[in-house]
């Protein structure tokens, strides 16, 4: 039988992955137990500290705080974290490689010393001898560009070796074999357009702000692929 504590825990990390507004009657199908055990459990979340919105007959929502237990992870799911991260350090983009090993410092210090040691130790690693990605000098204000959703000069060159100046509203940097690609809402073109992170010969700020397109835009660029 599971104990109180892993039982919350694990109505904890079920209400963390579902969307809301989320019912008892689907909680109790997901753990396989009654409507009233929910109900119950619900509570004893909330006096532990957990933000719940919501009641009965309306569903719930999960309120993230920083003051909840950590998530536990199974030794499954400590290989899968080991994997993503090691795969992130192997880019060969020196920011991410410096954010994956803090996000597994960070990650090891909340877990208990048995599945800290396993993660720590895991039997899962990624190796490349060379970076995949390889050093791109705009990656950086390319990235920027797109979380501060503004838009950026840049002089490309394309795979026929013809230089063109493009302004762009960057949406997002895809990760896809040994190509970083940038896709974009070009201005020139006034349509979505790809860009490849290595023929990238110069990039300018011009102050230009698109927020708070870029969600939108994203969306509707990736339902225009995927029609493809």
């Amino acid at each position: 039988m599971m104990s109180g504590p892993d039982r919350l825990l694990r109505l904890l990390q079920l209400m963390r992955v579902m969307a809301p507004p989320i019912t008892a009657e689907r909680l109790a199908v997901e753990r396989g137990v009654s409507v009233r055990s929910i109900y119950r459990d619900i509570e004893l979340l909330r006096l532990s500290g957990a933000q719940i919105e919501g009641e009965r007959g309306y569903g719930y929502r999960l309120i993230e705080d920083y003051a909840l237990p950590p998530q536990t992870f199974d030794r499954l799911e400590i290989e899968a974290i080991t994997v993503g991260l090691g795969e992130v350090r192997e880019m060969g983009d020196p920011d991410l490689a410096r954010a994956a090993e803090a996000v597994l410092a960070k990650i090891a210090a909340t877990l208990p010393d048995d599945r800290e040691q396993q993660l720590l130790h895991s039997i899962s690693h990624v190796y490349r001898p060379k970076g995949r990605y390889g050093l791109h000098p705009y990656l950086p204000a390319i990235r920027k560009a797109c979380w501060e959703e503004q838009e950026i000069e840049i002089g490309y060159r394309d795979q026929a070796g013809t230089a063109s100046q493009r302004t762009i509203r960057p949406l997002s940097i895809i990760y896809s074999d040994h190509v970083l690609t940038v896709l974009a809402w070009c201005c020139l073109r006034d349509d979505f357009r790809m860009f490849r992170v290595d023929r990238v010969e110069s990039l300018s700020g011009n102050g230009a702000s698109f927020r708070p397109q870029r969600v939108i835009l994203l969306r509707d660029y990736l339902l225009k692929l995927s029609e493809k």
